[in-house]
């Protein structure tokens, strides 16, 4: 099998597994009794209000909520004509919020590609810290640096995110005259790019890199550490510098290669958990991120626009999966995408 057959294949079982997630995410939305138009005509029935009653019983006509749960589904998905005809995510249609009274397009179109951006930012920070400080640590094993860098990665790990957040705004906005709050200035916000706008969300995304991106390193770090001195422990390195090679060429052709099969692999799994475990830095530090819209579509049981949100996590996970899993075949011989031939 070629790399492309087994890239189009791996295409083919992302659509497979997304499918899946979408029917797991639908039903746990689901799961809880009632959604967002039921609590609201409870409310208004309580209330008095037979004409908000009436225009709450229209929408869930009109988006097919009163129907079988697997019809919605279905309908939810485009794979059964709704009130309108096939019109679900496979249409390109994110349907309604229902909190927010606008089209699910309209409130996650800025949010998304944001999201995107810093999260993107904070695995290249997440990467240009680890790999270094991995390397050098197992290099100078049980000296100062490597007692300095495993310092440093567990004081990075025990620190929330939040307060992180909290103590890198003050001191930033105090000695270096960081921004504090937002992805961009409110000025740019609804302009379209221009230089301005890119220099402006290039300093407000500092913080917010680091902050996303430190607890990542750190675990990472000491991944890489563990994994290099258990490659330095066995007997080719000793080999390689019997025959003359030099311990930094040898470090970077053999022990580094293997180890570094694992940050390969967490590609698939670094996207997807920053962007969750985000929600509550972007709700403390103010960014236009889709976590804050994440958790407040949760929070009202508002069922297209959580869905939808879900359902780009999971993309960004089955895309990254599939990243490293084409990754790994190219950079690792070892690695096969076939089975053993008998």
């Amino acid at each position: 099998m070629s790399i492309l057959r087994y890239t189009i294949f791996r295409f083919g079982t992302m659509l497979l597994t997304l499918w899946a997630v979408s029917a797991l995410v639908f039903l746990i939305i689901n799961l809880p009794p009632g959604d967002y138009l039921s609590n609201q005509i409870a409310e208004l029935r309580a209330s008095g209000q037979s004409a908000g009653v009436a225009k709450a019983e229209f929408l869930r006509k009109e988006y097919a909520l009163d129907r079988a749960l697997w019809e919605q589904y279905m309908i939810w998905i485009g794979f059964l004509p709704g009130p309108h005809g096939f019109s679900g995510l496979v249409q390109g249609n994110f349907g309604w919020s229902f909190e927010f009274d606008r089209p699910v397009r309209d409130i996650v179109g800025d949010s998304l590609w944001l999201t995107v951006l810093v999260n993107v930012a904070a695995i290249i920070f997440v990467y240009a810290v680890a790999l270094p400080l991995g390397v050098i640590a197992a290099a100078k094993s049980r000296t100062w640096i490597d007692y300095t860098s495993a310092f440093v990665g567990y004081l990075g790990l025990a620190t929330p995110n939040f307060l992180l957040a909290l103590i890198l705004y003050y001191y930033g906005r105090k000695y270096l005259n960081i921004p504090i709050g937002g992805l961009m200035d409110p000025i740019f916000e609804g302009q379209p790019l221009s230089w301005e706008k890119i220099k402006s969300i290039s300093v407000h995304m500092i913080v917010p890199t680091i902050v996303i991106g430190t607890a990542g390193a750190s675990a990472m770090m000491q991944r890489l550490r563990a994994n290099m001195l258990d490659e330095l422990g066995k007997p080719y390195v000793e080999t390689a510098i019997a025959k003359g090679m030099s311990p930094s060429r040898m470090l970077a052709k053999y022990p580094l290669r293997v180890a570094f099969n694992p940050f390969v692999a967490d590609i698939g799994n670094l996207l997807p958990s920053m962007v969750s475990g985000s929600v509550l830095v972007s709700v403390v530090m103010g960014l236009q991120t889709i976590g804050p819209t994440l958790l407040t579509a949760l929070k009202t049981q508002d069922q297209f626009l959580s869905g939808f949100v879900l359902m780009f996590v999971a993309l960004l996970t089955l895309i990254g999966t599939m990243i490293s899993d084409i990754l790994l075949v190219l950079l690792d011989p070892r690695i096969r995408y076939e089975g053993r031939e008998s």
